[in-house]
């Protein structure tokens, strides 16, 4: 797991986004409903992550912080949900981009495998990203993924060590939504075929939810 002196440092451009996928609406990704943003690159790369895909720091579509922000505020959504990769990671970005959604009125939850602690060293030790990043969440859910810890009980994260912190006052029921809400999975099927996957599900659940839909996909999809 990584020490907080290895969090990358801040990217040479501030003002741009890696970004690895822009979902405007779910529903499975926090509390009511929420635009997702994830990003690319993650140094942190935990055994069974869900989105090895995004490790690479290659971003998919660099985009301008005042450009993303945009298209989250269009989406009307109730707040914004940012995922990884690793968020912290892209801590400078992404503070300017959440603090405009928080602006506007709207909730900011932060997905991070970083822990509390790793979180508020960097930030204690200078990291002046890291504690605009934390200044602009609302919700943060910290902790590495641990695939020997599976949480089936709480929706959202993936494992029973990550943890919820209400790092503001200004949406109290953000934590209540914890203990109410199911855990939820969405599954997009696009029309060329492919097929993307947000929320959480087990391995084995996964496993057998994706088979079921290639057979459909390459048999036809049968309406009921």
């Amino acid at each position: 797991m990584s020490d907080p002196d290895q969090i990358p440092r801040p990217a040479a451009d501030p003002d741009r986004v890696p970004l690895a996928r822009f979902l405007a609406s779910t529903v499975a990704e926090g509390p009511g409903v929420r635009t997702a943003v994830w990003v690319q690159g993650c140094s942190i790369r935990c055994p069974g992550c869900f989105n090895p895909h995004m490790w690479g720091f290659q971003p998919a579509e660099p985009v301008t912080t005042g450009d993303l922000a945009a298209r989250i505020l269009a989406a009307g959504t109730e707040g914004l949900t940012l995922l990884g990769g690793e968020p912290f990671d892209h801590a400078a970005p992404l503070a300017r981009v959440a603090a405009e959604v928080g602006a506007a009125g709207r909730s900011v939850m932060t997905f991070s495998g970083y822990t509390t602690a790793q979180l508020r060293r960097a930030a204690a030790g200078g990291r002046t990203d890291v504690q605009a990043l934390l200044d602009a969440t609302d919700l943060l859910v910290a902790g590495p993924f641990l695939a020997d810890r599976i949480d089936a009980v709480r929706p959202w994260v993936g494992s029973t060590n990550q943890e919820f912190l209400l790092l503001t006052d200004r949406f109290p029921a953000m934590l209540d939504a914890v203990r109410a809400t199911p855990d939820r999975l969405e599954v997009t099927v696009a029309v060329d075929g492919s097929v993307a996957v947000n929320g959480w599900a087990d391995p084995e659940t996964l496993d057998a939810l994706l088979a079921d839909l290639d057979a459909r996909r390459r048999g036809g999809i049968q309406r009921p």
